[in-house]
């Protein structure tokens, strides 16, 4: 039997179809909670068997209830050296707020810090967290090939690392003026695609290193797995150490009523049922949370009490060959989430 033995928290792979634990971790959510909780929350889900941690990059909350929005790259500085597992950092923008340079030296940075751990993430953006600087908000083609013109940028500097050899860009978006990255790590983070869309995962099939996908139901994140692959056929690239990532939002608490009340307070975005990346202040979100229904969750987001129910949902997503999912759950007391799932689902996911 050959096989191979990844970072800590990837699945083995055989190739005699042995049955192996999947890959599952622990969705950081810095747009919902404090710092110091965030890092609690993801410290005490490795120690219980989740595989690591993803995080997104926000300026603001969705929700202004929750008050929160701290820097991602601060966080993901402090938890590493709590931790043991996956530094993710997910649907990162590049644009006014971030230039890709910036971005490059953040990874670059955390990559030197914890070696094979961490992996970097560009999303398109949302006005919520991108508009803040003042500048015009494109519409979603040019913010698409704005970022993979900052995959370009931060690859350019990524392998410019230590080689002494200045590099430039003039792209659709970026200019790089003649620069190195310094202190970067000998083997440079992973660049993955964070999109929901088709055109876009095929198209980081040639670009990238993996996609993200985030809140989606199986048939999509079966079609986005696909269409990343189609790309990387495309470019007659091998698999290799590229990475399928899903993000599943989702309820659970101790009755069946408490965990829909938590969907409808904590996370109703899953039920506002058109485009979120034009509105631009959590208090907008605020006013749209208040027309989600309960169905309108079906399909969206699972909402259910029976730690089974969950198991098999879950299932699914392992059976579709993803390589990491990350769990978010939408109720505010997470250590009791936590103990739940890593007690009565993980054990139970097997790929």
């Amino acid at each position: 039997m050959e096989e191979r033995q990844g970072r800590r928290g990837d699945h083995r792979r055989c190739d005699n179809g042995t049955v192996t634990p999947a890959s599952i971790g622990y969705a950081m959510m810095l747009e919902r909670f404090a710092p110091a909780d965030a890092i609690a929350h993801s410290e005490y889900a490795e120690q219980l068997g989740f595989s690591g941690t993803v995080s997104t990059d926000h300026f603001q909350p969705w929700l202004s209830r929750h008050g929160q929005a701290s820097f991602v790259w601060s966080v993901l500085g402090a938890l590493g050296a709590r931790t043991a597992g996956d530094l993710g950092a997910g649907a990162v923008t590049a644009g006014a707020r971030m230039h890709p340079a910036a971005i490059a030296q953040a990874s670059a940075t955390i990559g030197a810090l914890y070696p094979g751990r961490h992996w970097l993430a560009l999303g398109a953006g949302e006005a919520l967290n991108e508009h803040v600087t003042g500048g015009y908000w494109p519409e979603a083609p040019e913010r698409i090939t704005r970022m993979f013109d900052a995959i370009e940028v931060i690859r350019k500097l990524f392998a410019s690392g230590g080689t002494g050899r200045p590099v430039r860009h003039h792209g659709s978006h970026f200019e790089l003026e003649s620069t190195q990255l310094w202190g970067a790590p000998s083997v440079a983070p992973r660049i993955l695609v964070a999109t929901a869309g088709p055109v876009a995962a095929k198209r980081a099939g040639k670009a990238a290193d993996g996609i993200l996908t985030i809140g989606t139901s199986h048939d999509k994140a079966a079609a986005l797995v696909a269409r990343f692959d189609e790309g990387l056929k495309e470019a007659r690239a091998p698999r290799g150490d590229t990475l399928r990532v899903v993000r599943v939002d989702l309820s659970w608490a101790p009755t069946d009523e408490q965990a829909m009340a938590n969907a409808l307070a904590e996370w109703p975005l899953p039920g506002i049922r058109f485009p979120r990346s034009d509105v631009r202040s959590p208090g907008d979100f605020e006013q749209l949370a208040r027309t989600v229904r309960p169905e309108d969750f079906e399909g969206r987001m699972l909402v259910s009490s029976d730690p089974d129910v969950h198991r098999a949902h879950l299932q699914r997503f392992v059976d579709l060959g993803v390589d990491r999912i990350f769990l978010h759950n939408a109720g505010p007391d997470q250590r009791a989430f936590i103990e739940t799932f890593a007690r009565d689902v993980l054990p139970k996911l097997t790929r």
